[in-house]
């Protein structure tokens, strides 16, 4: 509860509650207005904390099986924020612009993201180097260029299994494509918004940057404990897989030396016993009476 009530507080100071003008509202949002002041609709922040830690969680659930969380915030205040956050916890990310079917159509924009690939290879190891100022400057624009729209995307080889938007609103194409594709989606949400076209709805001022911050950086920090415990099990795993290794090597000595004595023993309690048995045998046939008979008699 402390907990909750520290945050309530974070999100005050940075604005959270802030929603837009009463005549801009829209009406499913009234379950997550508090109160109407000077015109301006205030956001209930207990619904906003309930929100947020539940998106919080179901992130985290995600990154910890290893899938991918993609951020959009292609709002001049919000790109520099998500940016930074989104790398921090190495997500795909969009802040520049949404092209169209970049979801819907990912081979297409994969096929742009390895041409630009490859112009930097060829930069970086020499292979243009015949050609001319001019063409290498336009080569280097093309690159820039592509770098700024898909930079945030390049790393990966699929369609990301979740997405978070800042301003709902904003980011409508991105929206519709992820529903399109069935892809988990997270929204920030102002009063102007409709909360039911994203799964995870956090109510918030979608515009502060303070508000922005504040909510993505929480986000951002339950996916960083998702990854650690991904990693924590994944060496947990290795550890106890060496150790069955270990045991197993074990195991399989120790039933070596046990066949080995095993086979060492049997031969010699045999010899003994043969060897017992054996002069007997002589002693019965060869040095005695009825042995010297035998034969004296035959030659006889």
């Amino acid at each position: 509860m402390e907990n909750n009530t520290s945050l309530q507080q974070q999100l005050l100071e940075a604005g959270v509650h802030f929603g837009h003008l009463k005549k801009k509202w829209n009406p499913k949002m009234l379950p997550f207005i508090f109160a109407e002041k000077k015109g301006i609709h205030i956001i209930d922040l207990n619904k906003t904390v309930e929100g947020l830690e539940e998106a919080a969680a179901a992130m985290k659930s995600i990154a910890k099986s290893g899938k991918k969380i993609m951020f959009v915030a292609t709002k001049k205040q919000a790109k520099e924020i998500v940016t930074e956050a989104a790398k921090k916890v190495n997500m795909p990310f969009v802040t520049e612009r949404w092209l169209g079917g970049m979801l819907t159509n990912f081979n297409t924009v994969r096929k742009s993201v390895k041409k630009m690939q490859s112009i930097e290879k060829m930069l970086n190891d020499g292979t243009l180097d015949s050609i001319t100022k001019k063409e290498r400057l336009t080569l280097t624009r093309d690159r820039d260029k592509m770098e700024k729209v898909l930079g945030g995307i390049a790393a990966i080889s699929r369609v990301p299994s979740a997405i978070f938007l800042v301003d709902i609103g904003h980011e409508h194409i991105a929206l519709s494509e992820a529903k399109r594709l069935n892809i988990t989606t997270f929204g920030m949400v102002d009063t102007n918004c409709d909360p039911n076209k994203v799964e995870f709805s956090i109510p918030a001022n979608d515009d502060a940057t303070k508000s922005i911050a504040i909510i993505t950086n929480y986000i951002v920090a339950a996916i960083s404990e998702g990854l650690a415990e991904r990693q924590a099990e994944k060496q947990e795993e290795a550890e106890e897989a060496e150790e069955s290794t270990t045991r197993d090597i074990k195991f399989d000595d120790e039933s070596d030396d046990d066949k080995q004595s095993r086979r060492g023993g049997a031969p010699a309690g045999g010899g003994k016993g043969r060897g017992a048995a054996g002069p007997q045998k002589r002693r019965v046939a060869g040095p005695g009476p009825g042995g010297n008979r035998g034969p004296g008699g035959a030659r006889r």
